[in-house]
């Protein structure tokens, strides 16, 4: 058993899986930065400089004592850090879409076979067949 977990663990695909998890990784990290660094500033330039991480519903509002500090924490709705959220979703599916189409090009085609010919026992079976009816 230990045997074949060493086998697995450095097989290809586990390193190829790790890598791609990494990868995942940092690509998000570059596209969070992408949306909220440029895209949304875009975003809010065209609506009138509405900040999309900003907007919420709130539910409850905070509670502060005398001393001016938060007892209670208001309860919002953080309906604008969702769409940021939204656009990061179809940004990174859009590279993968570009990514994998890039991949599936790379691939060399894979030709289908041509139907084999019946052997001279498949036929003279086939001859047989019809005289007996």
């Amino acid at each position: 058993m230990l045997k074949e977990f060493k086998e697995f663990i450095t097989g290809g695909n586990v390193i190829e899986f790790a890598v791609a998890v990494i990868m995942a990784g940092a690509i998000g990290g570059v596209v969070k930065g992408f949306v909220n660094n440029i895209v949304m500033p875009f975003v809010g330039h065209f609506t009138g400089g509405v900040d999309f991480a900003d907007k919420k519903v709130v539910l409850d509002e905070a509670i502060v004592d005398a001393a001016g500090v938060v007892t209670t924490p208001e309860n919002a709705i953080m309906w604008g850090s969702w769409i940021n959220t939204i656009i990061n979703l179809v940004i990174v599916g859009f590279v993968m879409f570009l990514i994998v189409k890039a991949y599936n090009k790379t691939k060399a085609p894979v030709e289908e076979a041509a139907p084999a010919e019946p052997s001279d026992n498949d036929l003279l079976a086939e001859i047989r067949d019809l005289l007996k009816k």
